[in-house]
């Protein structure tokens, strides 16, 4: 018996030494670095990941978070304008193999407009073959958000915690006083068209308001509902009827005085967003909300926020003209990366766990990634945003977010779709011609992406 007992001792702790020796190959009991860097373009995710991140400890002096297990989290962090994340991001991935360590990208940030960029195997760890994050787990999640980041091989390579349909935001005490209502059922029914958007610009203008801030605020919902993508499997660029159509009303717009002539971004068009502006309304998608026109609309404010600077709570949406949307961010565990479990459980966590998903929406109004999670808030009769006046803007998104096709985006979106807003601006203002405008793009487009080719200039359409 002794002997027997013995032999099955050691059956026993050979099995496990063999199972053990297995999972260090394979990755699983390796043991991880103690820093994670994560490449973003702004401090969004930041400010989510250390508000609602389980394992968040502390930020310490020098930025740098600290985790419950040590592990230092160092953010990296490359403005996105004029493909300068991008770019910087293309260095270190190019570095990646022979980075030391605590220097190697762990985690990097994507938006839409280059998600098929970077969702591939050059670039990205497999989300369920790889990093062991089960299927199931993700079920809930938008299928536009995870088709958007599968390859060619059908491999998902990213996760989201957010969806973002589009929205109209208006104020709500300049409907009242130019279109005599201002509840979003009445005031939808007025901008449910591009014919009748245009017609209240008109109205806007006759008592000194202006329909939208700036030349680019209309584009989203014009450029996310082509009918293909920006370039063909030829590598030729198509300009589809809807970029002209954007054109077109910006123009006219600038022409009459219905925008402010104001860019994204800039200081004129978050001034527009306050008390001192007179824009009538916003497209924004669920970020554009609770990140932005919020945060402009309470700027340098005393007292609770919901008294803000005048206008908080003056804000409602509606769906407006058009149904569209605008951006998101996908977490990417980067290849080479010697942080996959931490990865791992970031995304599981920050994408995929209800209470987290419903956390982040309770606290912050944006729309998360969870269908469950969502549709029980768009059905709260009790919940409503204080920012938009008590309204559930949770019900409006959730009517549109499961309809969101991103079929027609390509790897060169964000770079198209800046060249075209900035080659305009001049032709907009009436100092360059309509051809003019046309040279400045191929001349953008040319420096960024010298591999594809404008073929045919669109007919002027106010010739």
């Amino acid at each position: 018996m002794k002997k027997l007992f013995v032999l099955l001792i050691a059956l026993t702790l050979g099995l496990s030494l063999a199972a053990c020796a297995e999972n260090t190959e394979a990755g699983e009991l390796k043991e991880e670095g103690k820093v994670l860097n994560i490449r973003v373009w702004n401090d969004e995710f930041i400010g989510r990941f250390r508000t609602f991140y389980p394992g968040y400890l502390e930020t310490k002096a020098n930025g740098q978070d600290l985790l419950d297990d040590g592990t230092v989290v160092n953010w990296i962090e490359v403005a996105n304008d004029n493909n300068g994340y991008q770019n910087a991001l293309d260095t270190a991935l190019l570095n990646q193999d022979s980075a030391a360590a605590d220097d190697k990208i762990d985690m990097f940030l994507i938006e839409a407009d280059y998600a098929k960029k970077y969702a591939n195997d050059t670039y990205a760890m497999d989300v369920i073959g790889e990093l062991g994050i089960p299927e199931h787990t993700l079920s809930q999640q938008y299928q536009y958000t995870k088709d958007i980041v599968t390859d060619d091989s059908g491999i998902l390579r990213a996760v989201s915690w957010q969806a973002t349909p589009g929205l109209f935001a208006y104020r709500t005490d300049i409907a009242e006083e130019v279109l005599g209502v201002s509840d979003p059922e009445d005031v939808q029914a007025l901008l449910d068209s591009w014919e009748k958007f245009d017609a209240v610009a008109e109205d806007m203008k006759a008592e000194d308001y202006v329909m939208i801030s700036g030349f680019d605020d209309a584009y989203r919902a014009y450029s996310n509902n082509t009918s293909a993508p920006w370039v063909n499997e030829d590598g030729e660029i198509i300009v589809d009827n809807q970029i002209i159509e954007w054109i077109k009303q910006t123009k006219t717009y600038t022409d009459n005085g219905y925008n402010n002539q104001t860019g994204l971004w800039s200081d004129g068009w978050f001034k527009d967003m306050g008390p001192e502006g007179n824009a009538f309304g916003f497209f924004f998608s669920t970020w554009g909300i609770n990140f932005t026109l919020k945060d402009a609309s309470k700027a340098d404010a005393e007292g609770p926020e919901e008294v803000g600077n005048g206008l908080y709570g003056k804000y409602h949406v509606i769906e407006g003209p058009a149904s569209f949307y605008w951006g998101g961010t996908w977490l990417v565990a980067a290849k080479g990366t010697d942080n996959p479990t931490l990865v791992r459980d970031i995304m599981m966590k920050m994408t995929a766990n209800e209470k987290i998903a419903t956390d982040i929406t309770l606290q912050t109004e944006d729309y998360t990634n969870h269908m469950a999670a969502m549709d029980a808030i768009a059905n709260d009769e009790e919940y409503g945003s204080k920012f938009l006046g008590g309204q559930n803007h949770i019900a409006l998104f959730n009517e549109s977010a499961s309809t969101i096709d991103m079929k027609n985006i390509s790897p060169y979106d964000q770079g198209l779709n800046e060249s075209i807003q900035q080659s305009f601006k001049d032709y907009f203002l009436g100092t360059i011609t309509w051809n003019q405008a046309w040279a400045a793009f191929e001349e953008k487009i040319s420096t960024l992406y010298p591999e594809l080719e404008l073929k045919t200039i669109p007919a002027d359409p106010f010739a």
